[in-house]
């Protein structure tokens, strides 16, 4: 495979956010794929290996409480030549049973009744892979956070009456993978804070607008870190990054949401893109939902961002890892030491 970007200088950053589609159907079943050599698992290796981040985010990977499809998934890519030493995951939402009917169909135990979309616990759980590592005592979670906790938050209802009930939405977390703030020990510099997240889609749901009104909370969240509302932002040297299952634009959803994150004073879009699918990072079917940017890397204003962009297919491999296109920017860590 080609690389996108020419090898990255000694005083150069490369963060990158890519949503793997890895998730199986069943618990260890991502785990057991990877170990007999699957297909998908070493499109993925290739494509990150080739593009070299030095933090990387990966969403839809299954989790286990020991992090084994993880790490067997971070070997697979040392094998392509690259190697994380550290990996950082916490349990996601997807998955967690609640007892309740949450998604308003009379029934319970299913997979839209859990705290977020999932068949099992930890299913389609996210990953930080990174050089270095992370400041674990630093880190802020805000998974557990219920929906109707969040400053502002707008819940769904039907009839003047909460959606699908008073109870449910007791229990409901915002979340539905998760929200973490996650500082990074890089050597010879500040850490650098990664605030990472995936967020359901906007769609299937009814007229209560459900998963719409979450899908724009969950990005709303950190519009209320940001602002000081709610845990503690990080002031300089930090990126949100992951997958918000929304465009500024196209498709359904409420796209104020992103176009507030991406105009927020503390933040910059470098706008990645590619030659192929211009900013768009997802290829979805035709024409609709047709191909959508919805995956984000957003460095601190005070960063300089020097290149950035967005792997389209033009292997193979690209086309077998998933729907979702690895997203990249290289930022200048202003010093000539370097990492």
């Amino acid at each position: 495979m080609a690389l996108t970007a020419a090898p990255l200088l000694a005083d150069t950053l490369r963060i990158a956010s890519f949503n793997v589609e890895m998730h199986r159907k069943g618990p260890g079943l991502m785990l057991r794929d990877i170990l007999r050599g699957d297909p998908q698992a070493r499109a993925v290796a290739e494509i990150i290996a080739s593009n070299a981040p030095d933090i990387l985010l990966l969403q839809k990977v299954d989790y286990d409480a020991d992090l084994l499809g993880m790490r067997a998934l971070r070997d697979v890519i040392a094998e392509a030549g690259f190697l994380y030493p550290h990996v950082f995951a916490l349990r996601p939402n997807t998955g967690m049973a609640t007892g309740l009917d949450l998604d308003g169909d009379g029934r319970t135990g299913r997979a839209s009744d859990a705290q977020g979309f999932g068949f099992f616990a930890g299913q389609r759980g996210m990953v930080l892979m990174s050089r270095w590592p992370v400041i674990t005592d630093q880190v802020q979670d805000f998974s557990a956070l219920l929906w109707r906790d969040l400053p502002w938050a707008t819940l769904p209802t039907v009839d003047g009456k909460p959606f699908p009930s008073e109870q449910a939405q007791t229990v409901q977390r915002l979340s539905s993978t998760g929200h973490w703030i996650v500082p990074i020990a890089v050597p010879n510099a500040p850490p650098v804070t990664v605030m990472a997240f995936s967020a359901t889609t906007p769609v299937f749901d009814g007229p209560e607008d459900r998963n719409g009104l979450r899908n724009a909370d969950e990005i709303r969240l950190w519009l209320q870190v940001l602002n000081g509302a709610l845990g503690t932002p990080p002031h300089s040297r930090f990126f949100i990054l992951g997958t918000a299952n929304l465009d500024p634009d196209k498709g359904q959803g409420r796209h104020a949401a992103i176009r507030d994150l991406l105009s927020h004073p503390t933040l910059q879009d470098p706008k990645p893109q590619s030659a192929t699918g211009g900013l768009n990072t997802a290829d979805w079917s035709e024409p609709t939902p047709g191909d959508m940017r919805v995956d984000y890397v957003l460095p601190s204003t005070d960063w300089t961002v020097t290149e950035s962009g967005v792997v389209w297919p033009d292997t193979n491999a690209e086309i077998i890892a998933s729907r979702h296109r690895l997203v990249w920017v290289d930022v200048d860590t202003g010093t000539d030491e370097g990492f």
